[in-house]
């Protein structure tokens, strides 16, 4: 090997130790395309757009307030539903594992197309409008959800450990998909519980 072979050979080396070297500090500089983490947000908060002061011990014809919402970042607009759903203690959540809603029919439901980063809040309004009482058991007969008056026929038995009588309402996150072009439930469910006791 030559001088001149020697010096290219030594040059070429060099540069690709800076290069190692240097590497570190680039990735701070010059920024390298990532994937973006993809998902929603969804939430449900109190009458004063805080998660605290949540309506629990509700009484019978007395209306209270809440609000919904959802973030999108999945890199795109999005088409999202929103169902509105009433349960007892005993009866199904949705199971999120498996990617399955809760079988309960929808009461209400809220449609949003949300653009990526983008924020989409409404507020919802319920009351209990009719209930009945046999032995150790309530039965929620009507419930109206942003005055639209639902019948529910719904029911609990007294809770001996919290002393109440709980229902939850709950609020399931689809997402529409455009290759089936339906809805799909999206893992997401927020929900509240309510004591009718008071």
């Amino acid at each position: 090997m030559n001088l001149e072979e020697y010096r290219t050979v030594f040059a070429a080396g060099s540069l690709v130790m800076m290069l190692i070297v240097a590497a570190p500090t680039l990735g701070l500089i010059v920024p390298f395309p990532r994937e973006m983490e993809r998902f929603s947000e969804f939430w449900v908060l109190g009458p004063n757009h805080r998660a605290e002061d949540y309506p629990l011990n509700v009484r019978v014809n007395e209306s209270y307030s809440v609000f919904v919402g959802v973030s999108n970042h999945l890199v795109s607009s999005s088409y999202y539903l929103i169902y509105v759903k009433f349960r007892n203690q005993t009866q199904p959540l949705p199971n999120v594992i498996a990617s399955e809603p809760s079988p309960l029919p929808p009461l209400y439901e809220f449609r949003a197309l949300v653009a990526n980063d983008g924020t989409w809040e409404a507020p919802l309004k319920f009351r209990v409008l009719e209930v009945s009482y046999n032995d150790d058991s309530m039965f929620i007969d009507r419930l109206s959800i942003n005055d639209v008056v639902f019948v529910v026929n719904a029911s609990a038995r007294w809770d001996l450990e919290y002393k109440g009588f709980y229902f939850q309402l709950f609020l399931e996150l689809w997402l529409h998909d455009v290759a089936s072009q339906s809805f799909r439930f999206h893992n997401r469910f927020v929900g509240i519980w309510l004591n009718m006791t008071t």
